[in-house]
Order: C-alpha cells, then structure tokens, then sequence
C-alpha cells in the first residue's frame, strides 16, 4: 500500500507520494490510473518528492500528467510541494532548492503560525526560442487569427493566445497541442486582458487537457503580456480555480509566481 496526499494550488490538484519512503516502480502508470476521476483518486497527474541527488539542491520532483507522460515542471505543484515538506516536518527551511528536470527552483516560504500561506517560486528566465521546442519552419500550422500568439517556454512550452473568447479552450486546445510546430506538443493558454488590468486565462494543459491552474502557464501568460505592451512587469493571473501574482522582476529577468496551496486528503492505494 502506498500513502499518498492530496493537494492543489488554485484548483490544478495532484497526487504526492513521499518517494522517500514509498518506491513506486511504474509512476507513468500509476498517474493514469490513479488520476482517473472515476475509477482512482481523481487528479491533473503525480507529483513525486524526494531526496536530491546532487548537494546544490534540497529534494527533487518528478512529475507526471494525466496521460502518464512526464512533465519538466510545474508550478503549481512546486508551491504545494513547499508547503508539504515543511508542514509534515521534513525540513525547517523556509527557502528551498527544488530540483526539476527544467533545474532547480527556489521556493519561498510565506509561513504564520506554523502554516505555509503561500509559497512564492523564482521560475528563472523565460525563453523564446528554443527549436526543440518550437519550430519557427512550421508556423503556417498556427491560426493566421492568431496573431498576437506568442510562444514562451518557462521550463516547458506555452502558446499564449490573446482573445476576447477564452472560452475556445476546449475546442482549439487539443487540436493546437499537437501541431507539428510544437515538436513535443505544448501547453495553450487562451488569455484576456479584463478592464480592471487583471488577465483571464484558461489553459489546455499538455497531457492532462483542461486544468483548474497552470503556474508556468500564468507566468507564460504575464511575460507575453508585458511583451505585447499589454500589462506591466506585474500582473494577476485568474484561472479558473483562483489567481496568481507573477512577477517579470527587471534586476535579474527571473520570473516570480506567489499563489496559495491546499492539503485536500490523505489515504492509501494499492499499486497498479
């Protein structure tokens, strides 16, 4: 039997297991059976923590969607991975290196009382060119309406379409993923820009499809919106399952995202 927690960052909710005391053999499997929503636990994927392998880092995440398909990094999951070692007593530093296969991370630890309220990430720098990625050759494949699109990877890839329809999530996403100018598929964000300076955004997230919240996909968002002259360095991200703050701090090009975590439950299952 493995013990596994429960817990979501804005509504994007994922399965942990302590890889540290629990081996599971096959994770690519269990995330598809153990997320499906029915028949499982019921989440956007598994998130495995454990110990880093190399002394510049803490612990380490592996994390791995829907569809059991290995993902490079995740917000969302970062932040709730924060809140978990140290809420469980498995470290006391309120900054910690996270090593990800897109690099180490830094988590900030915004604690009261002895809870983690947020947790604030430094995402590093985006990059806007990147061939395995994305290749330029192939545009034509992209919608000729889109052309306020603009491709950012934040350790993984997004496509951040500029619209007044965020709501064509469900229909273009699937079909934009697997464009051939996006060689290992991609992450969609849908965004608009609201009155107020807030931005709305919904994301078809690859391998899981349709999510509550994407952390890399609201900085994505934000830094594509500074680039289009659509919002300033700071902007507030609402997904649908809550709101992000991401900043494109200037002194260092980094990306910081602040946004809240969640315990939902513990229990245990069996191995697929």
């Amino acid at each position: 039997m493995i013990h596994f927690t429960k817990m979501h960052g804005c509504g994007n909710d994922y399965i942990y297991v302590n890889a540290m005391q629990y081996m599971v053999p096959n994770p690519n499997e269990a995330s598809v059976v153990w997320s499906d929503r029915h028949k499982g636990i019921g989440s956007d994927g598994l998130v495995l923590i454990g110990k880093s392998p190399v002394p510049e880092a803490d612990f380490s995440m592996r994390i791995f969607n829907a569809d059991g398909s290995e993902a490079m990094m995740c917000g969302n999951a970062s932040r709730c991975i924060g809140k978990y070692l140290y809420e469980r007593g498995l470290t006391e530093k309120t900054e910690i290196r996270l090593l990800t296969l897109s690099g180490i991370k830094k988590l900030c630890l915004h604690v009261n009382d002895g809870v983690v309220e947020s947790v604030t990430v430094d995402m590093l720098e985006p990059v806007f060119e990147d061939n395995s990625l994305f290749n330029p050759a192939l545009t034509e494949t992209l919608s000729a309406h889109d052309e306020a699109a603009l491709f950012v990877s934040m350790g993984n890839p997004h496509y951040v379409v500029f619209t007044d329809d965020v709501n064509q999530v469900g229909e273009r996403g699937p079909v934009m993923e697997d464009l051939p100018v996006f060689p290992q598929r991609c992450n969609i964000e849908f965004a608009q820009v609201k009155s107020d300076g807030t931005i709305r955004v919904r994301v078809w997230e690859r391998g899981s499809g349709i999510t509550q919240a994407c952390g890399t996909g609201a900085c994505a968002t934000a830094v594509a919106a500074f680039l289009t002259g659509r919002a300033p360095r700071q902007s507030f991200i609402e997904m649908d399952g809550g709101t992000l703050h991401i900043e494109w701090r200037e002194s260092d090009n980094h990306v910081y995202m602040t946004g809240p975590t969640s315990f939902v439950f513990d229990g245990e299952i069996e191995l697929p």
